[in-house]
């Protein structure tokens, strides 16, 4: 296999963990998951934080007026373990989002 073979080989071996949960509402997106979010990335709060550098397949369904998701790819670039002082969870910044749901999240930064 020549050396650019390998190359794209081992970025489609590239495995990406994935973030997926419904939501009732925006405001229990808000209060139960995400910590902080903005245009360039969320703090999502879990007792199993992922390393930094993981790639994470992100997906959120939330309730605004309709049925709404939040797709993209993004990365960890912050750990925060449990049993510490502030709330477990990871800092991912968005890398890729569909331009709808870019639009979601400017909703969702407007509404709080």
């Amino acid at each position: 296999m020549s050396s650019g073979a390998a190359e794209k080989a081992g970025r489609r071996s590239e495995l990406r963990q994935t973030v997926n949960r419904d939501f009732a509402s925006v405001g229990e997106f808000l209060a139960e998951y995400v910590q902080n979010i903005s245009r360039s990335g969320a703090f999502i709060r879990t007792d199993d934080p992922l390393p930094v550098g993981t790639r994470v397949a992100l997906k959120f369904t939330v309730i605004m007026d309709e049925l709404e998701t939040i797709e993209g790819v993004g990365m960890v670039v912050r750990r925060v373990p449990p049993a510490g002082s502030e709330p477990a969870g990871m800092g991912v910044v968005f890398t890729e989002l569909t331009a709808y749901s870019k639009a979601l999240i400017e909703k969702i930064i407007t509404r709080r």
